[in-house]
């Protein structure tokens, strides 16, 4: 992104101001405002790339003696968003919910099979 891009980058109101970081280089990938607070195994989608959010660091400012948030940096790594994906309770998990060993996390499948995929998998035991 370019900085005129960057000044051109509207606030809207509860946004907050987040920085993109890739993990590996420490390259800046941009800034973005968003109207959401993405936790560390969130997807984020970013000029058409698809990344993982691996680290949330907030930084404050100093206001009127009281420190606001200010904006957010995020660590993350380029990714292919997984297919095996189901939507429980407003969170997204790996794999097969209904598998016993599924781990009902957005980070990881299973402990049994934690690259996956579910489809076949030998040790799927339905609850």
């Amino acid at each position: 992104m370019r900085s005129n891009e960057l000044n051109q980058t509207i606030m809207q109101p509860n946004s907050l101001l987040t920085e993109l970081i890739l993990t590996q280089s420490q390259e800046s990938l941009g800034r973005i405002c968003l109207d959401w607070i993405p936790q560390p195994g969130n997807y984020l989608n970013f000029q058409g790339q698809t990344y993982t959010v691996l680290e949330r660091r907030h930084r404050y400012q100093l206001k009127s003696g009281r420190y606001q948030l200010h904006k957010i940096s995020l660590y993350v790594q380029f990714v292919q968003q997984p297919e095996d994906r189901t939507l429980i309770d407003g969170n997204w998990i790996l794999g097969d919910a209904n598998c016993r060993f599924n781990a009902h996390s957005e980070l990881i499948r299973c402990a049994v099979n934690p690259l996956g995929p579910c489809q076949d998998c030998r040790f799927f035991e339905s609850i």
